[in-house]
């Protein structure tokens, strides 16, 4: 196995992102999609073109999923919406958690079915366990598959079966291994940060099943090996590091948002391109996200 190699950051987009997360590589576009989670926007710059779009939403917003075309699934407070972007007609809406008014809905991605998988969170961010994860299958059946969450971030998938799950506010990484009828089997503590690493966030995996993880207050991104071995890190001038996703040519390019919340004016003058989205250039190939798969049923009523 080669030893792994990146670029230093680039920053490709300099907005001042609150709460940038959700990225997301849609190849047709030829495009890199990310969120600003509290100013209600999805983001998408085209690689390249270098053309810029903003698509303005009316709730907070934690993730997107492709569909097809300019269809995706919407990861939005109290509710998953399927949309056109384009054309702004909303397709469905699915009510989350609607009895518990302060959760919304925080990171999510696609397993290697095209089924949809997201978690909730407090949106206040208190030390409570409110949080849960989801799958969302074809038929836009909704299941709770874990509960006892703090901030729930990730996923990301080893397999159909196998994935990593996090609980930000716990600072720890878990390996979940599920059955067929979508229950826990095993749920073990793959890593915990320590204090001076600041706190994992989103993650993606690679085609060796290295895990990249980007650590919020940590100013990284840090890749860590199937036995959590630390392997790479790399370090970026902005504090909050908050998601990444591969891209772009021969999916070696890694994309990452990033976020202002919480940060002083001192914090701000140490990390000056905190909020801006970067990529970076591996010699990693990337695992990709799989659209969101309707069963055809749900395309005929839908599409």
């Amino acid at each position: 196995m080669n030893k792994i190699k990146t670029t230093e950051p680039k920053p490709i987009w300099k907005l001042r992102c609150t709460l940038g997360e959700g990225t997301l590589w849609v190849k047709e576009h030829n495009s890199i999609y990310f969120v600003d989670i509290k100013k209600k926007k999805i983001c998408s710059l085209n690689i390249k073109s270098k053309k810029k779009k903003i698509f303005r939403v009316n709730k907070e917003i934690g993730f997107i999923a492709h569909i097809k075309d300019y269809i995706f699934i919407l990861g939005l407070q109290g509710e998953l919406r399927i949309q056109n972007l384009k054309s702004k007609k909303v397709l469905k809406s699915i009510p989350i958690e609607p009895k518990i008014k302060l959760n919304r809905i925080n990171d999510g991605k696609t397993d290697p079915a095209g089924n949809l998988w997201f978690g909730t969170m407090d949106n206040l961010e208190r030390n409570v366990e409110k949080g849960s994860l989801y799958k969302l299958d074809k038929n836009l059946r909704l299941t709770k598959v874990d509960k006892n969450y703090r901030i729930t971030n990730g996923p990301a998938f080893i397999d159909e079966y196998n994935l990593y799950h996090t609980d930000s506010r716990k600072k720890t990484i878990y390996k979940i291994k599920i059955n067929k009828k979508n229950k826990i089997i095993s749920k073990n503590i793959f890593k915990k940060f320590s204090p001076k690493e600041g706190v994992p966030d989103g993650m993606t995996l690679d085609k060796n099943k290295n895990l990249w993880v980007a650590h919020f207050h940590g100013a990284c991104v840090s890749v860590f090996n199937n036995k959590a071995k630390l392997i790479h890190r790399i370090h970026f001038p902005a504090k909050n590091i908050t998601n990444c996703a591969f891209g772009g040519k021969n999916n070696q390019e890694l994309y990452v948002s990033t976020a202002t919340k919480g940060m002083n004016k001192a914090d701000l003058r140490k990390f000056r391109y905190s909020g801006f989205f970067f990529s970076v250039k591996t010699n990693s190939k990337g695992i990709l996200q799989k659209k969101f798969i309707l069963s055809n049923e749900e395309k005929r009523s839908l599409l």
